[in-house]
This record gives structure tokens, C-alpha cells and sequence, in this order.
């Protein structure tokens, strides 16, 4: 069994779901059962693994341990807590490209941040109480979220788990659960399987025409199958009480590169931005790396992306996808404040539907990047 997949996860779920509606309808207190189902869920899927439950265990109580820190020691030290606290996913994806698949287990690169972002708001006095071990226990294993996020906010959290809602409003957030559980479904069993199973069908020509074919259908596949993980998991949570922020927002009608990473896996882009991307522009601006604004920008867009690059993996196609999208968002950047073109243009209809056919084709180009079938191509005409 494994989140979100299977008969057997989803009559189970059904179950979970029926009991959480059960106690939000009639006004009790969530946090014990949701605690206990999300234990039950990890138990049952980690276990299936003896390796994977050694190493979520170590990481829980060492990423814990670090949290505990970040409420004793001074801000000088945060820095070094969050290098440590990202070691166990470092060695994850290097040895992911191995056969040793050390401190592998599911979720590793959700929770890493989710760990990262109490630490660094505990140290800007945003987060002044102290979580329990339970609490952090609660928001890392959180069951419909694990798997593949959405990256939640520890308060944000904590704030619904422990608010009993209107019955009203808890209906009305219930019925836009069911639906979304249900596109959801749609999404990732149906449209997700019709364009793998066309994607499948493809042979490899290793002409421009292949390519362009796999390009659109592999983007398409991906966008299914993710935005249907993710709006089965916010549909869960709303089922029982908890207002998961949405990964998607109609990505396919973004007019620019800046836009369209405010639309897809909208909790990572957010979190890269408020934990990376801000920061990396104060230090450099407080250093004086360059001599603009606009340049110290550009910087931090490289390595805001880069590391998006780098928490998918280490594969040369991760990488070369997260500098692809650093050079997309720093030369937007660039384009935006410096031309005249575009800020005479760009609120005239032409230009914005030129603008949208050019950045959906910039993504899908990015998403054939992140497949890895570009290289396959290379190494297939090498050997040729």
C-alpha cells in the first residue's frame, strides 16, 4: 500500500474520512485522531520496508533535535542548523543515483522543508511558542500531505488542526473536499493514464517531430498526474478540518515565467521564495555582491532555482532544468524592468497572448529538460 494509490489505501481512507467527518459535524476535537490516523498510515506503508522505518525514525528524532536547538541557541547559529538539518536530504539524493538508496523513505524532501521553515521562523521570533515532540510528529506525518506535499505552513497548521469550525463553514469546506478528491481521482486515473499509456506508445525516432510529440504529452502527463495527487490530498484535508493551501492554479494560462511559478507547485515556489530567494537578495544586497539591484535579483533567482534544481535530485536533468529556469526567471527579470518594448506592450491584448504561446512553450521545453529525454536522445546519437 502507499499513499494515495491502490484499492486497499482507499477504502481505508474512506473509513479515516467518515470518522473525521463524523467528529468535525458534530464540533469535537480533531488532533488525537488525526495524529492517530496518520500513524496508522505511516506504520502501514513505512513498514512495509525495515530500512525505510530506520531511517524515517532517525530523521524524525535528529530533524527534532535540531528544532529543539533553534529554540535555545542565538541566530548566529542558524546557519549551521539548517546545513545539518539538510544533510539526511543531501545524502538522500546522492545515493539515490546509487544502488545504496541510503536515508531513502518517502517524503524525505517534503519534511526536510517543512523542518527548515520552524527552525528559520523560530529564529526570526515569528514562531515564540515551543512545538511538543507530538506537534511535530502531527505536522510531518500529516497523511494526505507526505507522499508529495503540498508543503504546509507549521502555524498555519497547527492553527486548523486545533480550531473547532462552524458546522456551516465545516460543511461547505467538507463538499469542496469531496469534489476535489473527486477530480482529483479524475485527474491521475483517468486523463494521467490515457496520456502515459499515448506517451508509451511512442517510438523513440530520435527525430525533432518525437521529440515535440514527447514533449507535449510528457508535460501533460505530469501535470495529471501531480495536480491530481494534490487535489486528493487538499480534498482529504478538508474533509477532516484542515485547509491544505492549493499546489495549482490554472498553470497552462500563465502569461509570463514569474506568473507561471505563481500557478504550479505553488507551495514550493512560495517556500523557495520566502526561505531562498528573499534572503540570498537581502545578503547580497547587505554585502554588495553587485552594484544594482537588478543584478544582486538575478542572482538570487539562479540560486533560488538551482536548489528548486537540486531538491528534485541530483541527475544531471534536475540540474540542468533548475539552471534552465534560473536563467528564464533572471532574464525576465532583466527584460522587465530594463525594456521599453515591454513596458509600453504589456497590457495590450496581442502582447499578452504572444507572451503566453512564448512562456508555455519556454515550461514545455523545461518540463522535456526535467524528463531526462533529452540526454537519452544525445547518448542515442553518440552511439550512433
Amino acid at each position: 500500500m502507499n499513499y494515495f494509490e491502490g484499492l486497499e489505501f482507499f477504502l481505508f481512507l474512506l473509513i479515516v474520512l467518515c470518522g473525521g467527518f463524523v467528529l468535525n459535524f458534530f464540533g469535537k476535537k480533531k488532533e488525537v485522531y488525526i495524529l492517530a490516523i496518520s500513524l496508522i498510515f505511516a506504520g502501514t506503508i513505512y513498514g512495509q520496508s525495515k530500512k525505510m522505518v530506520v531511517y524515517l525514525v532517525a530523521f524524525i528524532i535528529y530533524q527534532y533535535l535540531l528544532v529543539m536547538l533553534s529554540n535555545r541557541l542565538e541566530k548566529k547559529w542558524l546557519k549551521t542548523l539548517s546545513l545539518l538539518s539538510v544533510v539526511p536530504l543531501v545524502i538522500n539524493k546522492i545515493f539515490a543515483i546509487t544502488s545504496l538508496h541510503l536515508m531513502a523513505f518517502i517524503g524525505i524532501s517534503y519534511m526536510s522543508f517543512k523542518t527548515i521553515q520552524i527552525m528559520i521562523e523560530i529564529s526570526d521570533g515569528i514562531i515564540k511558542e515551543k512545538y511538543s515532540f507530538l506537534d511535530y510528529l502531527q505536522f510531518l506525518l500529516f497523511f494526505p500531505t507526505v507522499s508529495s506535499g503540498p508543503i504546509d505552513r507549521s502555524r498555519r497548521f497547527f492553527d486548523d488542526i486545533k480550531t473547532i469550525m462552524p458546522r456551516e463553514a465545516y460543511l461547505e469546506l467538507a463538499g469542496t473536499g469531496v469534489y476535489r478528491v473527486v477530480l482529483g481521482l479524475l485527474y491521475k486515473i483517468m486523463f494521467s493514464t490515457y496520456v502515459y499509456q499515448m506517451l508509451s506508445a511512442l517510438k523513440n525516432t530520435g527525430t525533432l517531430t518525437y521529440s515535440v510529440k514527447y514533449m507535449y504529452l510528457y508535460t501533460l502527463y505530469l501535470f495529471f498526474d501531480f495536480a491530481g495527487y494534490s487535489l486528493m490530498a487538499v480534498g482529504t484535508s478538508n474533509i477532516l478540518g484542515v485547509q491544505t493551501p492549493m499546489n495549482f492554479n490554472k498553470p497552462f494560462l500563465s502569461i509570463d515565467i514569474k506568473d507561471f511559478w505563481t500557478r504550479w507547485h505553488i507551495t514550493l515556489s512560495t517556500w523557495l521564495r520566502d526561505f531562498v530567494f528573499s534572503r540570498v537578495l537581502m545578503n547580497a544586497m547587505k554585502k554588495k555582491l553587485f552594484k544594482s539591484r537588478l543584478q544582486n535579483a538575478s542572482f538570487a533567482y539562479m540560486v533560488n532555482m538551482c536548489v528548486m534544481g537540486f531538491w528534485h535530485g541530483l541527475s544531471i536533468s534536475y540540474v540542468i532544468y533548475g539552471v534552465y529556469h534560473g536563467f528564464l526567471m533572471a532574464g525576465f527579470e532583466w527584460y522587465q524592468k530594463k525594456s521599453k518594448f515591454y513596458k509600453k506592450n504589456k497590457n495590450k491584448t496581442w502582447y499578452k497572448l504572444t507572451s503566453w504561446f512564448v512562456t508555455m512553450h519556454l515550461v514545455f521545453i523545461g518540463f522535456f529538460i526535467f524528463s531526462g529525454e533529452p540526454l537519452k536522445l544525445i547518448m542515442s546519437i553518440l552511439k550512433r
